[in-house]
């Protein structure tokens, strides 16, 4: 099916006319062509808000009940997938099936490319199969350019088994036609170097992954204000991050904060609740269970 693709009229296969004479630049002159050409890409995204707000609805939606995130991706964007889904945990304390990057090729293909993985869709299957894919569950599939056959044979496989679906791509369209619930069409224009989308759709794309999980975990109450409430201090520089953001939100000193995060199990809005409510660890856990682990009933509306 895709060995017949005219890929040659997405977008990112395209020449870029600012950048046709590139080899003959000075370095500051590749640079600043790189730089501008990368100022634009925020805009792109920007223009497809709407979608991506889709995406965190129905992202937010599947892990409250229960069900899991699943990014998928060859080469570039499934490495990125994968990043973005191994930062939740310590970022906002998630547990670590919530999100779940699947590349194409497996770990090997996270620090070495195996370009032919992405060719072979029925690997897809395989490999949702074995992280446990079930109904309920979202699949967010990732592909510059739309034709990845791995990556659609996923999104494929998972609105058969019932999970809901998504497609980031880099171009204003899809070249195949594809049933999903959202589509995330990012048009950054042809890339500084022709085809080389881990440039320009690279950095669209970690942009709009970072807001899918961060906007679906301020959903879910991981965070007060812009407070990373929910982190659980398992280093010096979260037990720092962590005694000063009690410190903030309760009348207590760094000394007091650090002596209560560790009466917390180094929790950060377990102690902000034991000290709001006078309680001990259980307690405030419990009351926490009771607010769906929203920090914002204990504090009042104050996120300054």
């Amino acid at each position: 099916m895709t060995d017949k693709l005219d890929r040659e009229q997405l977008f990112t296969e395209q020449q870029n006319i600012r950048s046709l004479d590139l080899d003959s630049r000075s370095i500051a002159e590749i640079l600043t062509i790189i730089n501008d050409e990368d100022a634009g890409v925020a805009e792109a995204v920007r223009k497809v808000l709407p979608a991506v707000e889709q995406a965190v609805e129905l992202a937010a939606e599947a892990i409250r009940g229960g069900h899991r995130v699943f990014y998928v991706g060859a080469g570039t964007s499934g490495r990125l997938g994968v990043l973005d889904a191994s930062e939740c945990p310590p970022t906002f304390s998630a547990p670590p099936e919530w999100f779940t990057g699947v590349i194409a090729g497996g770990r090997e293909a996270l620090t070495k490319s195996i370009e032919g993985a992405e060719d072979q869709p029925e690997e897809a299957v395989r490999d949702l199969d074995d992280t446990g894919l079930s109904a309920g569950d979202l699949v967010v599939g990732i592909a510059s350019s739309s034709t990845t056959p791995y990556v659609l044979k996923a999104l494929e496989y998972g609105h058969e088994s019932g999970c809901g679906t998504v497609f980031l791509i880099c171009n204003p369209a899809p070249l195949v036609e594809i049933d999903v619930d959202v589509l995330i069409p990012i048009d950054v224009g042809r890339e500084v170097i022709t085809g080389s989308t881990r440039m320009k759709s690279g950095t669209a794309t970690k942009m709009v992954l970072n807001m899918i999980s961060t906007a679906a975990m301020v959903r879910l109450g991981k965070v007060y204000g812009n407070l990373m409430v929910d982190l659980r201090a398992v280093n010096d520089k979260l037990v720092d991050r962590g005694t000063r953001i009690i410190s903030k939100l309760t009348s207590l000193t760094y000394n007091e904060s650090q002596k209560l995060l560790k009466e917390a199990d180094m929790e950060v809005k377990t102690a902000v609740v034991m000290h709001a409510r006078s309680c001990d660890y259980y307690k405030a856990k419990a009351l926490l269970s009771e607010q769906g682990g929203f920090l914002r009933p204990f504090l009042g509306n104050e996120s300054d």
